[in-house]
């Protein structure tokens, strides 16, 4: 199978070189040429999320330069089975993403993407993974990463606009991976990501390669923990399993609309986005007017222009369609502060800022009348974010094992300005590897 450009103007490329490239030459997102389809029954005798992602998977592959890696890279990187909780009445849930070495969602999808580079041909440089991150993608993917040969990692993220808990994430790595502070927010940092991924020359000097979702290597891979979710619960209730999804830059939810593209039992899609309300504007009828994001609580949403809406529209032309296909609302801070206390007190659950915008919208629809069985998905875990989390509920957040060593581990991030030529000096001065030291005013 081949991928091809949102923006048309680059060929169509096979799927393994397509995740390599991370962005088409013209700058657009590359997608399938085509979506297999199936039925529950086509997914008989397999239950664990590694077979129903090979299974998902395979046709993507089939015939292709991974083909013969995928069920091993299928085997190691979606081995955890993401639980699938009650979520207060009978009819709620908690679909919890976050039990990987991370607490993230994002864990996911950047193993896949690490397991696919690492078994296509390197090339005689390392290949240097570009990632902007609003908060979990970058130490998601700095773990995958960590000491891989033939790889190095340079980590964009906004400078004070990640949870400190995350920020000492991003940095306590060191070895081949370089976290790098913009002077700027989480869009600057995407910007200098593309602009550099665009880069043709700069990218004969310093090959570079993209962890964000962006990436059809990490798009890919998100379609099977939707489809783990929906086929446990159609197999034990015989119903579509609706979801409510905090979102950002669109493509863990996108990968919830391709599952359901693919014929997974799905029902309907809600996005839950923050004060950044681009998303919720849109799918209520206004034009799509992407601006600068603003800061909030659920920090790793605060995206103003989600990168992944280009790769809607081109599987929806039609905006009337897209609207068929999705809702959105957004959620204040003040709201997202209610949920969490809300959350604790009415069902029994800790849960972080993202998940607590899709908590909000869950209350909202319910209020309204909406019937179904629906799936709060959990994003990440609440011990990456005590300052918010540990006041409203009035106790600590116990840290998993993970999370904790990674928290035990010095930390350092160099400084950045927001400047396509200075990202171009770092990247070009990284020939050696970091070594993590502790450093005043390191998160």
């Amino acid at each position: 199978m081949k991928a091809y450009s949102t923006r048309g103007q680059a060929p169509a490329i096979p799927i393994a070189e397509a995740i390599a490239a991370g962005l088409a030459a013209d700058g657009g997102l590359y997608l399938p040429e085509q979506w297999p389809q199936f039925k529950p029954a086509d997914f008989d005798g397999v239950g664990t999320l590694a077979e129903i992602g090979l299974r998902l998977l395979r046709p993507f592959f089939e015939g292709g330069a991974l083909e013969t890696a995928l069920p091993g890279i299928c085997e190691r990187t979606l081995a955890i089975d993401p639980p699938v909780v009650a979520f207060g009445n009978k009819s709620d849930f908690l679909l919890e993403l976050f039990h990987g070495p991370t607490a993230a969602f994002k864990d996911y999808a950047a193993g896949f993407l690490a397991g696919c580079l690492s078994a296509l041909p390197g090339g005689d440089q390392p290949l240097t993974i570009l990632v902007a991150t609003s908060g979990d993608t970058g130490a998601a993917v700095a773990a995958a990463f960590h000491n891989l040969p033939g790889f190095r990692v340079a980590i964009l993220y906004p400078d004070g606009r990640v949870a400190p808990r995350q920020a000492h994430q991003l940095g306590s790595f060191g070895g081949n991976v370089r976290a790098l502070r913009v002077d700027g927010n989480f869009d600057d940092c995407q910007r200098l990501a593309k602009t550099l991924l665009a880069d043709t020359e700069f990218r004969r000097r310093v090959p570079l390669g993209s962890a964000n979702s962006i990436s059809l290597g990490r798009l890919l891979p998100q379609t099977s923990y939707y489809a783990h979710a929906a086929l446990s619960h159609w197999r034990n209730s015989g119903t579509k399993l609706n979801f409510v999804i905090p979102t950002g830059n669109l493509g863990n939810a996108l990968a919830c609309v391709l599952a359901r593209r693919m014929g997974l039992p799905i029902g309907a899609i809600v996005l839950a986005s923050n004060a950044n309300s681009v998303l919720p504007e849109f799918f209520a009828g206004a034009d799509y007017a992407p601006r600068p994001g603003i800061a909030t609580l659920a920090n790793a949403m605060d995206v103003g222009a989600p990168s992944n809406f280009e790769r809607l529209q081109a599987l929806y032309p039609d905006p009337a369609e897209l609207r068929q296909q999705l809702r959105a609302e957004a959620v204040s801070d003040a709201q997202i502060r209610a949920a969490i206390a809300r959350s604790l007190a009415q069902r029994g659950q800790i849960i972080c800022p993202h998940t607590a915008c899709a908590a909000e919208v869950l209350d909202r629809l319910r209020a309204r009348g909406e019937s179904g069985d629906w799936a709060v998905v959990a994003t990440a875990h609440p011990a990456k974010f005590p300052d918010v989390v540990e006041p409203l509920i009035g106790r600590p957040v116990p840290v998993p094992a993970s999370l904790a060593a990674m928290l035990a581990r010095p930390s350092h991030a160099d400084p950045l300005p927001d400047a396509v030529e200075a990202l171009k000096v770092a990247l070009l001065s990284n020939a050696k590897p970091q070594k993590p030291a502790l450093s005043a005013g390191d998160g």
